[in-house]
């Protein structure tokens, strides 16, 4: 089967689903930065009572959540699946919920959400950005353009969120010589970071992996590769990162 054979047929079954409006392809693919190894990102817009036993009954190899199984809020499920020797995987997205984000966001409003593998967690706007960069398979979705409103009240956030990172890792982590600790404030304000320099620059942003390369804050490497348990180095460590954060501003 080849690519494109297996999209429209991945798309079919998944537009065929109960209460599914809409399908889009996100990750890689949509953005035409993959490599043949890569995974396929689908996603499921829905209005209602989505049922993933649905899902399940198409008989894909694989693990489906139920609603809320990836930790709730605006991510909220999803499957990791095997089709035709792809690793495919399916988002699910109640369009309830990504147009009240939507609505929110051209006001600025937002608010942060853990989810896991991402260390800064992620805003609600996240499905907005998904909107905007992934690729339309089936149905009617909007395209949103970057709301100025966000532009001015995402950074801001981002900013100060990284910057109570770094000083909780000073006052409570450095003096201890908790070099691990101190890693992860460093990876995670440098996260939240690059997520306000994009905010400030009108770049949605959909997930961590390449995040730091966009917002040039790879700098943060060679701070972390010289952490060393013991105070004096950790708090110069955290003073370098405050430095590499401030310049981008």
């Amino acid at each position: 089967m080849t690519d494109e054979m297996f999209l429209a047929h991945v798309t079919d079954r998944l537009a065929a689903l109960p209460a599914v409006h809409a399908v889009t392809l996100g990750g890689s693919r949509a953005q035409g930065t993959h490599t043949p190894d890569s995974d396929w990102d689908f996603a499921i817009y829905y209005r209602g009572g989505f049922d993933p036993a649905d899902l399940r009954a198409v008989g894909w190899d694989g693990e489906v959540s139920e609603i809320g199984g990836w930790g709730g809020g605006v991510f909220n499920g999803g499957a990791w699946l095997t089709i035709d020797g792809r690793q495919v995987d399916v988002h699910y997205r109640d369009l309830d919920v990504v147009e009240h984000e939507f609505a929110e966001a051209q006001r600025g409003r937002f608010h942060w959400e853990p989810l896991m593998f991402h260390l800064a967690g992620i805003p609600s706007y996240l499905v907005v950005a998904e909107l905007a960069v992934n690729e339309k398979l089936h149905g009617s979705l909007p395209r949103p353009a970057y709301p100025d409103a966000l532009r001015e009240a995402a950074p801001p956030w981002w900013r100060d969120r990284a910057t109570l990172t770094l000083h909780y890792a000073q006052r409570a982590y450095a003096p201890r010589g908790q070099a691990t600790e101190v890693a992860g404030a460093l990876a995670t304000a440098a996260m939240q970071t690059a997520h306000a320099v994009l905010a400030a620059r009108g770049e949605w942003v959909t997930n961590e992996k390449r995040l730091l390369q966009r917002a040039d804050l790879r700098g943060i490497d060679a701070i972390m590769a010289g952490l060393r348990p013991e105070p004096e180095a950790l708090r110069r460590a955290i003073a370098e990162a405050e430095e590499l954060f401030q310049a981008t501003a």
